[in-house]
């Protein structure tokens, strides 16, 4: 029994206030995303995610004790960026900086509280939103991506519906290379 005491004590029971310390300022510096969590959304799975690559890459950038520390921190920074952009979802709202439309909102009297919206479209410039992603815009013209069954539903030429597939597929694509990136690399991200 007191050899147990002893080896507790050696690997261990000194280091007692160093943890202590160490969760008092964990408590402290994740108090304000875990105060603003939710469990309704996968945005806030990101956020906890986000955060944690971001302190692991502050400490092994500061630490700098292994060959490819300062890589692994540019990769942890790059995978805490996409999914920044990930959860403003930059790509899957990005066709709506080349379409600009009006909105009225209209009180049709009818006593039950709803108002009607009607959509004006102003101007488009869908060709320079495909132009940047061409290869994207084969594959939803091909019907390769068909997220919205376009044929069922919309005209295949309703450049709209395309603009929204290419988004909604660069979206999926930041997706998967935020979790491929983590994949090939996360074993590697310890110090």
């Amino acid at each position: 029994m007191f050899n147990k005491i002893g080896a507790w004590w050696r690997w261990n029971g000194r280091y007692m206030h160093n943890d202590f310390a160490r969760g008092v300022k964990n408590l402290w510096r994740w108090f304000p995303t875990i105060w603003k969590d939710r469990d309704w959304d996968g945005h806030y799975i990101y956020e906890l995610l986000r955060k944690k690559i971001e302190f692991q890459a502050e400490y092994i950038d500061s630490r700098d004790f292994h060959t490819e520390a300062k890589r692994d921190a540019e990769r942890m920074r790059l995978v805490a960026r996409l999914i920044k952009l990930q959860q403003d979802e930059t790509y899957g709202m990005e066709y709506m900086d080349y379409y600009e439309q009006d909105m009225d909102w209209i009180d049709n009297d009818n006593h039950l509280g709803y108002v009607e919206t009607m959509l004006d479209e102003k101007s488009e410039r869908f060709d320079e939103f495909f132009a940047k992603y061409p290869r994207q815009y084969k594959r939803v013209i091909s019907g390769e991506i068909n997220r919205f069954d376009r044929k069922l539903i919309f005209n295949i030429e309703d450049k709209q519906l395309i603009a929204m597939e290419i988004a909604h597929e660069n979206q999926a694509r930041c997706q998967r290379l935020i979790f491929n990136i983590m994949h090939a690399h996360i074993e590697r991200w310890w110090d």
